[in-house]
C-alpha cells in the first residue's frame, strides 16, 4: 500500500473529530449533560491524538537519515504512547465532574438533540475507525491503530450515551447520566493500557509476535540444504517495520560469492512473508571443534593438496572448486 494512504487517512481523522467535537460541546453545553460532556473531552482528546498521529506517519514514512540510521518507525510507537496517556487523562477528567453528579439532581434538557448528536457521531466514528483500521493493518502502523481504537472506542462510549440519554427520557432518572459518563471513562482507561502495553513494548524492542518467528523459521527451513545452521535468532519491531538478525553458520569451504547469493535469496523470500521486514544476517563458517559436523549433511568436491580431486564433509578444512 502506498504511504501516502496512511497519510491521508491521519487528514480525514483530524477533519471528523474537529467537527464532532465542536458539536458534542455545543449541544452537551445547551443540554446541561455531564455525559455529553464528557463525549465531547473524549473527543477533544480523539482530535489531539489524531494530530499526533497525522504527524508521526508523515515523520515514519521519511527514510533513515544520519541521526536515525535504523529509520524513523519508532516514532509510531512513541506517538501511540503519547495517545494513551491522553486517554487517560481524558478519563480522569470525565471522573472528576461526573462524581458530584451522583449526588445532585440536574435537569438535563433537549435530550431529543443529544441522541440525534450521538447517532451521528457513532455513524461517523464507525466509519473513519474502519477506514483507520484498514490502512493500520495494510501498513502495520501502530499510530493509525492507536488513532483507530480512539474512535472506536468513541463509537461505544456513544452508543452507551445515547442509550442513557433514552433511559432518562423513558425514566425521568438523572442519576443515569453520570453513571453512563463514569462507565465511558472505565472504557476509556481499558484502551489506553491496551495501547500503552503494544507500543512500550516495541520501544523495549519486544520480540516479534510467536507467528511472525514461526514464518521466519519457515523460510529458514527450505534452505536447510545450503547452510549448516541459523544461530543468535533476533527480533524486534519499530513501528510499522519489523527487524530480524541471525548468525547464518555456512560450509567453511564454500565461496563467499555463493553464500552472499544464498543470503540474498533468503533476504528476499523473507520480506515476502513479511512485508516492511529489515533483515541483516551474518554469515560465518562452520567449526569442526564445536561440533558442527555433526549438523552438516553438505558434502563439496575440492582439491587436494597433492592436486587430485576428493570429497568431503563441508566441515573439514577444503578448497573447493569454482
Amino acid at each position: 500500500m502506498d504511504p501516502r494512504e496512511k497519510v491521508k487517512v491521519a487528514r480525514l481523522s483530524i477533519i471528523s473529530n474537529t467537527f464532532l467535537t465542536a458539536g458534542k460541546l455545543a449541544v452537551g453545553l445547551s443540554m446541561n449533560s455531564i455525559s455529553v460532556i464528557s463525549e465531547a473531552i473524549h473527543s477533544g482528546l480523539d482530535l489531539v491524538a489524531s494530530v499526533i498521529a497525522y504527524a508521526s506517519v508523515k515523520e515514519s514514512n521519511k527514510p533513515a537519515d544520519d541521526w536515525h540510521r535504523y529509520g524513523h518507525g519508532k516514532f509510531e510507537n512513541l506517538a501511540a504512547i503519547i495517545e494513551a496517556v491522553l486517554i487517560v487523562a481524558a478519563a480522569a477528567l470525565i471522573i472528576k465532574e461526573a462524581v458530584p453528579k451522583l449526588y445532585e439532581t440536574t435537569e438535563i434538557k433537549s435530550l431529543g438533540l443529544g441522541m440525534v448528536v450521538m447517532g451521528i457521531s457513532a455513524t461517523v466514528n464507525l466509519y473513519v475507525s474502519s477506514r483507520l483500521m484498514h490502512v493500520a493493518k495494510q501498513t502495520d502502523s501502530p499510530a493509525l491503530l492507536a488513532d483507530a481504537w480512539h474512535l472506536r472506542t468513541d463509537v461505544m462510549t456513544s452508543l452507551g450515551v445515547l442509550a442513557g440519554i433514552a433511559a432518562i427520557k423513558l425514566t425521568g432518572f438523572y442519576i443515569i447520566d453520570p453513571i453512563i459518563a463514569i462507565a465511558v471513562a472505565l472504557l476509556i482507561l481499558k484502551a489506553a493500557y491496551d495501547l500503552m502495553h503494544e507500543s512500550v513494548g516495541s520501544i523495549l524492542d519486544v520480540r516479534l509476535p510467536d507467528s511472525d518467528e514461526i514464518a521466519i523459521k519457515e523460510v529458514l527451513q527450505e534452505y536447510a540444504g545450503l547452510f549448516v545452521d541459523y544461530r543468535n535468532l533476533r527480533t524486534r519491531k519499530a513501528g510499522p517495520e519489523k527487524h530480524v538478525d541471525f548468525n547464518l553458520v555456512v560450509p567453511r569451504g564454500k565461496q563467499i560469492v555463493s553464500i552472499h547469493a544464498l543470503c540474498d535469496n533468503i533476504e528476499q523470500d523473507l520480506r515476502q512473508r513479511l512485508p516492511a521486514l529489515q533483515v541483516i544476517i551474518h554469515p560465518e563458517p562452520c567449526v569442526p571443534e564445536k561440533g558442527d559436523c555433526e549438523l552438516c549433511h553438505i558434502r563439496l568436491v575440492y582439491r587436494q593438496d597433492d592436486g587430485t580431486i576428493g570429497c568431503c564433509d563441508e566441515c573439514a578444512d577444503c578448497h573447493p572448486e569454482n
